[in-house]
């Protein structure tokens, strides 16, 4: 199995460790300390080296951070963790609503008369720590840079990931490694750059054309990088992690130890173009004057998919939906009562198995029935493992990695008969997913220009949802990439060959969840007959195929055009898929996808 099922954190951890913290806190003489759920390499997701908010505090959500003080310690979450976190955190800690109260706000109000808070300049960006000193002039509190106080009270942390990078192949990848590097070269001359610093192990990954297992369910390799105007690049990493992939990088790529990043920026003369939502804090202090802020010149090239990798992601799809298939057919057949969630994660991790392309799941698969699903990012455990019950949801959340693609798909089950408010709610959570599957927008819109189309429907019933409404994907990469999102945040203009996530949901804590999640890519919209040619316009292609649960949908509740969405989409679904499943799952399938 990729996935297991093991307690990675107790609440009861929490107390012994944060007084250790507070002691070695109070032996450098500081007042606090910050403790990020975040890398040197600021990706969103981390090594287990780096779990250091997870081993401190219990949380193990994806976003968030601690702030460890003499005599109170806050653990900000966002929206998305608020039901998780009460289960993992001892109440000496506080839970902070995040980002509705800022670090600044927070340190202000516990700190009247000012202080010293530490904090590890390799795991925060220039923009966290400028944003917080913002918000902290004139109040005496100081941030001061520091080496990692958790690292000294962590008896057993592992040691830093070293797996072997290896070689995206061109069938996969679309474009060889020396011209996105000539390409981005070209772009580097014209924003008046000499070398712009790559931090993000994903972007890392993507220009050169590598992949690697250094982070759980990505495959990435962790390194720096920079890129010069000639093209050429500088690249640090360890070592023993190139020994597969020397002779595809070629000449121009010049490999270093990790520890010579620093000085090999220090000798840079600029302008050096830098990322200040995404490098840490030293590469700035490192580059001095030599610094040009932008963005990561990888992200948007890398967003914006090339021929290759949509038709790849587009085909992994189609076999990852097989493979959903075969698991809600098997589970339409099972009994209420008799299932746990943990032997829906196996038989479905089962079934993507049969793909020799698969490499690993694109991340822990949720499973989460009945309260549990409504826990947004729900990880069943030994522990938390719960039986499948008539009258019961099972939101069921999932991914895979294979060779030519990403996928990632949500469906929400009814176990036995659903209670009508839950088909109601379901039923405006469909139409927020049709509405945006089927928008046609003018070129030049955000994910804060279009995303109201996928929450109005909830929004009438005065429900809604803490999550965005979608995020990137990546191409055998990163399941979340930016730096475009279908969220009201978003201010990145989508553009052809982008891939998102469609996934509008609604939780009620203690009772259920519903999300239903689609993959979708960017195209150019095909004008109707007598439409405006002069206009640009984008439109989606649909990229994943599972049936839609019919028991959960109150037919009444969608109009007309929704309802011909839904049958030509289910219709779509079985030609796609029918081919590929078992001869009693094709039988199952084409009722599951009968016309409403």
């Amino acid at each position: 199995m990729f996935q297991s099922f093991e307690v990675t954190a107790r609440p009861e951890q929490g107390p012994p460790r944060l007084e250790a913290l507070r002691a070695v806190i109070q032996g450098e003489a500081l007042d606090g300390f910050l403790v990020p759920r975040a890398d040197a390499h600021q990706g969103e997701y981390v090594s287990a080296r780096d779990e250091r908010l997870a081993w401190l505090t219990g949380f193990t959500g994806s976003a968030g951070f601690c702030v460890v003080l003499t005599d109170v310690a806050g653990v900000f979450i966002d929206g998305r963790y608020r039901t998780q976190v009460k289960a993992q955190v001892a109440d000496v800690y506080t839970l902070v609503p995040w980002p509705d109260v800022s670090l600044g706000a927070w340190l202000k109000e516990q700190l009247p008369d000012g202080g010293r808070v530490g904090f590890d300049p390799w795991l925060h960006t220039p923009a966290q720590i400028e944003q917080a000193l913002d918000a902290l002039a004139g109040t005496g509190i100081e941030l001061v840079q520091s080496e990692n106080l958790v690292d000294r009270i962590w008896p057993d942390q592992p040691a830093p990931a070293a797996k072997l990078a290896k070689v995206h192949p061109l069938e996969f990848a679309g474009e060889p490694h020396e011209d996105k590097r000539a390409r981005l070269a070209t772009d580097l001359i014209d924003a008046g750059a000499e070398a712009a610093v790559i931090t993000l192990p994903d972007s890392l990954c993507w220009l050169l054309n590598i992949r690697g297992a250094d982070i759980p369910r990505n495959p990435i390799v962790q390194g720096f990088a920079i890129l010069h105007s000639t093209g050429a690049v500088d690249l640090f990493m360890s070592p023993v992690k190139l020994d597969d992939v020397r002779d595809h990088l070629g000449d121009s790529v010049t490999s270093h130890g990790p520890d010579a990043f620093l000085a090999e920026l220090a000798a840079l003369k600029g302008p050096v173009l830098v990322d200040k939502s995404s490098a840490p804090v030293i590469v700035a202090d490192t580059l001095g004057d030599a610094i040009k802020w932008g963005g990561d010149p990888c992200a948007l090239p890398k967003a914006c998919k090339n021929a290759a990798e949509i038709e790849g992601s587009a085909e992994a799809h189609l076999r990852d939906g097989a493979a959903v298939v075969e698991l809600l057919a098997w589970l339409d057949v099972q009994e209420p009562g008799s299932l746990r969630e943990t032997q829906v994660v196996t038989e479905l991790e089962g079934y993507r198995r049969r793909d020799n392309a698969l490499q690993d799941i694109s991340f822990e698969t949720i499973a989460g029935t009945g309260p549990n699903g409504a826990i947004m990012h729900y990880r069943v455990t030994e522990e938390t493992d719960s039986a499948l019950q008539d009258g019961q949801l099972i939101v069921l959340d999932s991914g895979g990695q294979y060779l030519d693609g990403t996928t990632d798909i949500t469906r929400t089950i009814a176990i036995g008969t659903p209670p009508q408010e839950a088909r109601a709610a379901f039923t405006r959570v469909l139409m927020g997913m049709i509405a945006m599957s089927r928008l046609i927008w003018p070129k030049g819109l955000a994910g804060r220009d279009i995303e109201v189309i996928g929450r109005a429907p909830l929004w009438y019933a005065h429900q809604d949802f803490d999550h965005g409404l979608g995020h990137g994907v990546g191409a055998y990469l990163s399941v979340h990439e930016g730096p475009q999102r279908l969220a009201r945040t978003s201010s990145v203009p989508f553009q052809p060959g982008m891939i998102l996530s469609n996934e509008p949901g609604y939780y009620r804590e203690g009772a259920f969840g519903i999300r239903i999640e689609n993959l979708l890519v960017v195209e150019q919209a095909t004008p109707p007959a007598g439409g405006d040619i002069h206009r640009e316009m984008l439109s989606w292609r649909t990229l994943t195929y599972a049936p839609i649960d019919r028991t959960l949908i109150v037919p009444d509740m969608l109009d007309a055009p929704s309802r011909a969405w839904l049958d030509a989409y289910h219709a779509e679904t079985l030609a796609k898929i029918g081919p590929r499943v078992s001869d009693p799952t094709r039988a199952w399938l084409a009722e599951a996808c009968r016309p409403l």
